[in-house]
């Protein structure tokens, strides 16, 4: 005598064997990612430790969580059938060797900094973990992961030289801006380079004045959200783009606000809270242009979403 069968449980038990197949390129891959981090452990030590002292690497260790959070999103959306794209881990591949060999064969990397060196060490990791994903996961795949992996670039830790001349340029452009705020507000304002005289004092835009940590943390924010909310390129291009002249007006703005106290106040506010820890208030207002645009193009495409639909709705005439 046959005993019956549920079909809900057979269709479990296929559901069961057949996720292992499926399955599988993922799981190599989560192998692959677990055997790279233990080649790169020491560097990846180092560079963890790096951003726990580097104010301005913080933001490194929420990029690889925020990564994987990305992928995660994809999961619905992902194809089943996958195929390898030899042309692509070979590509990533080819630039990590180059990226850790060039600069050893041509001395480059005499005299280093501990930066520098986490700065080539992480990106060949996550150039190789690129390969990996387009060896494993295949093309296809790749295609659809492109921004949570491509996220992966801000893990690499700013090279010093462009630390320097981003800095640099951040000050100069910040001095004359906060020169033009003065002139705006009626204060008899004098200024050589980044020295800024005003009545009975002077200040100047210093290498710590620059916002940099702050502007690089409101480019990573501002693609994170054009990329999670906006859909044109167009939109998504002017909201990244807007982050450096907000972060030089931000920053002489709060010259400005300085300034105007010390002159209308006491030269001792040069030494108060707005100076010293008022960047965050600082960049809280910078915040809000960009998510207004954001939320405004948002807005725009979703209204367009919208026309279209009622485009394309048959017209009923009675």
């Amino acid at each position: 005598m046959e005993q019956a069968t549920d079909p809900t449980e057979n269709a479990a038990v296929k559901t069961a064997r057949g996720w292992w197949p499926e399955d599988r390129r993922t799981i190599v891959f989560a192998m692959f990612v677990a055997i790279l981090s233990l080649a790169f452990v020491s560097p990846l030590a180092a560079l963890f430790r790096h951003a726990l002292k580097e104010e301005l690497h913080s933001h490194i260790l929420l990029i690889p969580v925020i990564s994987l959070y990305l992928a995660g999103m994809q999961r619905e959306s992902l194809p089943k059938t996958r195929q390898a794209s030899p042309a692509g881990w070979v590509l990533f591949a080819l630039l990590a060797v180059l990226i850790y060999l060039v600069p050893q064969l041509a001395k480059w990397n005499d005299g280093w900094s501990l930066n520098d060196q986490l700065s080539q060490s992480t990106a060949c990791y996550v150039l190789l973990l690129v390969a990996g994903g387009f060896a494993i996961l295949g093309s296809s795949w790749m295609r659809l992961l492109v921004f949570p992996f491509g996220f992966l670039i801000f893990m690499i830790p700013m090279p010093d030289a462009f630390v320097v001349s981003f800095e640099e340029m951040l000050m100069k452009l910040s001095a004359q801006m906060a020169e033009i705020f003065f002139q705006l507000t009626g204060t008899r304002v004098h200024r050589d380079g980044q020295l800024i005289e005003l009545p009975g004092m002077s200040m100047v835009v210093a290498r710590e004045c620059s916002g940099i940590r702050s502007t690089v943390v409101l480019f990573i924010t501002s693609v994170l959200a054009s990329v999670m909310f906006l859909k044109s390129p167009v939109h998504r291009l002017i909201l990244v783009a807007l982050v450096i002249p907000l972060g030089i007006l931000r920053n002489a703005f709060r010259v400005m606000v300085l300034g105007l106290l010390c002159v209308h106040i006491s030269p001792e506010m040069i030494d108060s809270w707005v100076h010293h820890r008022g960047g965050p208030i600082f960049f809280g207002i910078s915040l809000v242009p960009l998510f207004l645009t954001a939320a405004w193009f948002r807005y725009r495409e979703v209204k367009r979403e919208k026309s279209a639909i009622e485009s394309d709705l048959p017209s009923t005439n009675p």
